[in-house]
């Protein structure tokens, strides 16, 4: 992505500095990286070293494996390393590590693509689509592994999982070698090869790194970087039978495309030492030069009331506990957009968290307080009854006549008169929420009670009158008169003061519609802590299905529109239900954290 074709920024988020950027600074400053080549297409150094100088000052890639959905922590490294090659100049590279046959999909590959877009980034660049899968790498990483045999620093190893589990040793105690570490080279290559011919069972042998089985740190203590797999890939079929492993793979990824910035979350600091022995040793071999990738780590998001792991969000798709991948109230990126949340909210909630080298605690408020600042300037309103109550204007026909109906009109944003205005009808019934009439008020409530007057929004004052009741002694309708004179926008409407004003929608012209109200998905901030079952967390109350009614003007909301429910809060034209003339809404947020302690 170049500077000049990015769509990506967060609106209303100011340009932030962090340890990343300055790192970044201090290298284009020292021109760390003047003079590098780009052949245009991913290669060893032979390509690079006789091509031009780079035109991107910078090259990050954003890697995911097509094992699942991105979720809302992928999000947050898509910002990041899209976000750092659009602020210096560079090229972010769309990178499908895809090294492991049995867990990859092609549905996982165009999900993941069409996530990266919606949320406004690209990985074109300089006049080239920078999209990259490291399968397409195989040939270069077997190449890897036999220079690396070829210079004494790999070797076959047929211990069983059991035996070299057993002689890595711990944290405390050196791990003893294998009986098989002191191969001669030409063995190794010749057995590497069977293997590579498909000679040897799965499970047999593998392929190791020969460091030091003694180092400090047991990802150096002689690594595996290849094992026999008889499996179909989805890209390469059925060519391979041996697939490199991803802390081998990564750093060869990186070498080919040129990469500057390699940034991984905290979880790969200690497999940083491997990154940089291997890169080094191929760089010896005349493989790639420098300057080599830098791999950097950052601390990864954690989100309450939030499960990121693929293996659970599975769980909660599998087991039905949720109604698929993009159910709005999954952490999914497909998800969060059915939600209705839109790219510039997760961008600034990206913006606003920053980035750091030590691990927190991101509260679910601040992603929510993100939406909230996006869709207040943009999103339309609307009224929305949630709880209906019928109301009766009992003097409607003496002062308008039978079956009149009264337009009204609202603006379809208060701040921004452009966008025009709604029309609505008031009629002598209508539907407000239950919650606002008591029939013996509570201290300091406002709104309808018998004698007491309140404004119906856009419209009239009325006046509370009384109440019906069913034989169990529920109220099923409110009775009320209107006040003359009074109609919102005329001369003189202001001359009745009321403390109290009320959503509603006409029983007759209002739009009955089918919302879902959406909560978190957890009652607990870290529903998985300490080992515990993240199901038991599940609350129980997350989507609650209602049908009521809207006001017309929503009748024709196209899918993926948001709305904000005045009163209530920001929702959505569910994209997959929704249907011409009938809407379906989802409730994206409240308008205030109901969750705040």
């Amino acid at each position: 992505m170049s500077a000049n074709n990015d769509k990506s920024s967060a609106a209303g988020a100011a340009q932030t500095t962090n340890f990343l950027k300055n790192i970044i600074e201090g290298e284009l400053a020292e021109g760390k990286f003047a003079g590098r080549g780009w052949a245009g297409v991913p290669g060893e150094r032979s390509l690079h070293d006789a091509a031009s100088a780079d035109p991107a000052k910078i090259r990050t890639r954003f890697p995911p494996e097509p094992n699942g959905y991105l979720h809302v922590g992928h999000a947050k490294s898509i910002c990041l390393n899209f976000g750092l090659a659009r602020d210096f100049g560079g090229v972010c590279h769309m990178r499908f590590d895809d090294t492991n046959p049995e867990k990859e999909d092609m549905e996982y590959v165009n999900s993941i693509l069409d996530a990266i877009q919606w949320l406004g980034f690209s990985w074109e660049g300089f006049g080239t689509q920078h999209q990259y899968q490291a399968s397409d790498y195989f040939d270069f990483m077997y190449h890897a592994a036999e220079l690396l045999i070829e210079r004494g620093f790999a070797y076959v190893d047929q211990q069983t999982p059991d035996e070299m589990r057993a002689n890595r040793g711990t944290l405390t105690e050196p791990g003893k070698d294998s009986p098989w570490r002191n191969r001669s080279v030409e063995e190794n290559l010749r057995i590497f090869r069977e293997m590579k011919d498909g000679k040897h069972a799965e499970g047999s042998m593998i392929l190791r790194a020969k460091i030091d089985m003694a180092s400090p740190n047991i990802n150096l203590r002689d690594p595996a970087i290849y094992r026999i797999k008889f499996a179909e890939h989805h890209n390469t079929g059925s060519k391979w039978c041996i697939y490199p492993m991803y802390t081998f793979a990564h750093p060869i990824e990186d070498a080919l495309e040129r990469i500057t910035h390699s940034i991984c979350t905290l979880e790969f600091e200690d497999q940083r030492p491997f990154y940089d022995w291997l890169l080094a040793q191929l760089r010896d071999a005349g493989m790639f030069s420098d300057p080599l990738p830098r791999q950097i780590e950052f601390a990864r998001l954690n989100l309450t009331y939030v499960i990121t792991s693929k293996r659970k969000l599975m769980q909660l798709v599998t087991e039905k506990h949720v109604d698929g991948w993009d159910d709005p109230r999954m952490p999914t990126i497909v998800g969060l957009r059915r939600r209705g949340y839109t790219p510039e909210a997760i961008q600034l909630f990206c913006e606003r968290i920053g980035v750091s080298k030590g691990d927190s605690w991101i509260d679910y408020s601040i992603l929510e307080g993100a939406l909230r600042d996006d869709l207040d300037e943009k999103a339309p309103r609307a009224m929305a009854v949630l709880d209906p109550l019928k109301l009766k204007l009992s003097n409607w026909d003496a002062l308008f006549g039978a079956g009149h109906a009264e337009p009204c009109t609202a603006p379809v944003h208060p701040h921004h008169p452009e966008m025009g205005e709604r029309q609505f009808k008031l009629t002598s019934e209508i539907w407000i929420e239950r919650e606002d009439f008591q029939e013996v008020p509570e201290k300091g409530f406002r709104r309808l009670f018998p004698d007491n007057m309140a404004r119906l929004k856009y419209g009239y004052v009325i006046k509370c009158t009384g109440c019906e009741k069913d034989a169990e002694g529920k109220v099923t309708a409110v009775l009320a008169e209107i006040v003359p004179d009074t109609k919102s926008g005329t001369p003189g409407s202001d001359s009745v003061k009321v403390k109290g004003v009320i959503t509603w929608v006409s029983a007759s012209e209002g739009m009955p519609v089918e919302i879902r109200l959406y909560d978190r998905l957890f009652t607990e901030a870290q529903p998985d802590a300490g080992g515990r079952n993240f199901l038991e967390a599940l609350n129980p109350t997350s989507k609650t299905v209602i049908q009521t009614w809207v006001e017309p003007s929503l009748a024709n909301a196209a899918a993926g529109t948001s709305f904000q429910f005045e009163r209530h809060g920001y929702f959505v034209a569910d994209r997959k239900d929704s249907a011409p003339g009938k809407p379906v809404f989802n409730r994206t947020t409240t308008l205030k954290d109901s969750w705040a302690k």
